[in-house]
């Protein structure tokens, strides 16, 4: 009778602390703190048994627990049927006496994993103790379901807030390439991703442009293989591209990137472009990530393709149609802005000299011919931030702000030299160049005027050379005296 008591004070005990450990688990909404949590637990109730949890890849995170992957084509067939049946299993080993267990983790909605039990020297498991292991799975897996849909529902909440945020600021009108940049840094922070690029397709789809705002890799030599790779299979399948591990030789050797999530970029059904996501470790994204890029871009497309085609317009709004320089308009912009701004500045006046004799005889194809010439001389004589614009007829202009003066005629004599060495027919320019700075009061007015007027003497003492508003200030008060 005593002996009977004692028993049924340790199960009593047992009991008690399972119910603690139901709710203390129950009370735990982050999957990986309830696995430490279980652990702690299993060790607390047998700690002369070894245990696993047999657990899906994408369940959890943890590296220092007594963790198992679950895979459909593991060896251990037991453990499989307890998943799939979504009950209890047994294994004996005869050699060793050792008694297995295998409790699935079972909650409302489904099997969560198996938690396998080993006994040592123990022939089987008595039946209280099979029944306190299925109690105990039991309260393990309604708790792991509970921590497993709260952190879904935080997930499609801040997936929702993702799409909500980057849409609302498509389409705040803001520049593409800052757009795109924040789209490349959300991707990034969202996903893990550790290369995000962003491409526009062109010329009947065959030309790719790589985008502001994709990753520095995309815009190297070594991406390429990338970028023709996917075009190809998205134009081919027209669809979005999961690939958990590419198989590309990459110039004689294995590609750096394996995990690659390819979204087609489509508008009024018409294939735009793509985004690419990347990483190095194979099979690295999961089905959820795959689903809310595609989500993430679809709902940009319309949005992008806007800001695209607004872009573009503004480009010719403020383009010269023939010489692909900026518009007047625009540059008288740029240099009231910079003298507000900036602390000095150059401006450059420049005029084909004897345009009408190439036109008289060449032709005015030929003429327009010349001109393209020399605004690709001038294009590719000029920083990113300076302004090369077609003045009117054969007359073109240049600003450069934040250049000395000095730095400023050198450019103009530059120019000069390259325009008689590289036209054909062989032409030549007269320059003018005037300067200002903060250390003196000015306007843009008596900038141009004074370039205009060096100008107008370039040209009358012999054109082909460059002609400052220093030099121009040193021939007026000759002529005062």
């Amino acid at each position: 009778m005593e002996e009977f008591e004692r028993e049924l004070l340790w199960q009593k005990n047992r009991y008690k602390l399972l119910l603690q450990l139901t709710e203390r688990l129950h009370s735990v909404l982050d999957v990986n703190i309830l696995l430490g949590e279980l652990n702690v637990s299993l060790k607390e109730i047998y700690p002369d048994f070894s245990y696993n949890l047999l657990l899906s890849q994408d369940t959890h995170k943890h590296s220092d627990l007594p963790i198992i992957d679950l895979e459909y084509d593991s060896e251990n067939i037991t453990a499989i049927n307890a998943y799939i049946s979504g009950t209890i299993q047994f294994e004996t080993c005869l050699d060793s006496l050792h008694a297995i267990i295998y409790a699935p983790l079972i909650g409302k909605q489904g099997v969560y994993g198996v938690l396998q039990v080993i006994a040592v020297n123990t022939p089987e498991f008595p039946n209280n103790e099979v029944e306190f292991i299925t109690l105990l799975a039991g309260a393990a897996g309604s708790a792991f379901e509970n921590a497993q849909l709260y952190q879904q529902s935080r997930r499609e909440i801040s997936n929702l807030q993702l799409i909500n945020e980057t849409s609302h600021r498509l389409n705040s009108n803001r520049r593409l390439a800052d757009t795109m940049t924040y789209m490349s840094e959300q991707i990034i922070s969202s996903f893990d991703a550790q290369e995000v690029g962003f491409f526009l397709l062109s010329g009947n789809q065959e030309k790719v442009k790589t985008l502001p705002g994709s990753t520095s890799y995309f815009f190297t030599n070594q991406a390429q293989i990338y970028i023709d790779k996917i075009k190809e299979k998205i134009q081919k399948e027209n669809d979005s591209l999961f690939i958990g591990d590419i198989n590309l030789q990459e110039k004689n050797r294995i590609a750096s990137f394996h995990s690659i999530i390819a979204i087609p970029m489509i508008e009024s059904e018409d294939l735009k472009g793509f985004t690419i996501i990347m990483h190095q470790k194979p099979y690295f994204f999961s089905f959820a990530t795959f689903q809310l890029l595609q989500s993430l871009v679809y709902h940009s497309s319309l949005a992008l393709t806007n800001s695209m085609l607004r872009e573009e317009l503004e480009r010719v709004i403020i383009t010269d149609h023939l010489t692909k320089l900026q518009t007047r308009k625009y540059l008288d912009e740029r240099i009231q802005c910079s003298m507000k701004e900036d602390l000095e500045g150059c401006f450059i006046l420049l005029d084909l000299d004897d345009f009408k004799e190439i036109n008289d005889t060449y032709g005015h194809q030929v003429g327009d011919d010349v001109l393209i010439q020399v605004a690709n001389i001038i294009k590719s004589n000029i920083r990113g931030n300076d302004v090369g614009a077609r003045w009117g007829g054969e007359e073109l202009a240049l600003y450069l702000p934040q250049v000395p003066f000095a730095r400023g005629v050198a450019i103009a004599e530059r120019l000069v030299e390259k325009v008689s060495k590289c036209s054909g027919p062989c032409i030549t320019v007269s320059c003018g160049v005037s300067y200002w700075s903060k250390e003196h009061q000015d306007s843009y007015k008596c900038l141009f005027k004074r370039a205009d007027e060096a100008l107008y003497n370039a040209k009358t003492t012999g054109k082909n050379k460059v002609v400052t508003q220093e030099v121009l200030i040193t021939l007026n008060e000759g002529t005062l005296t």
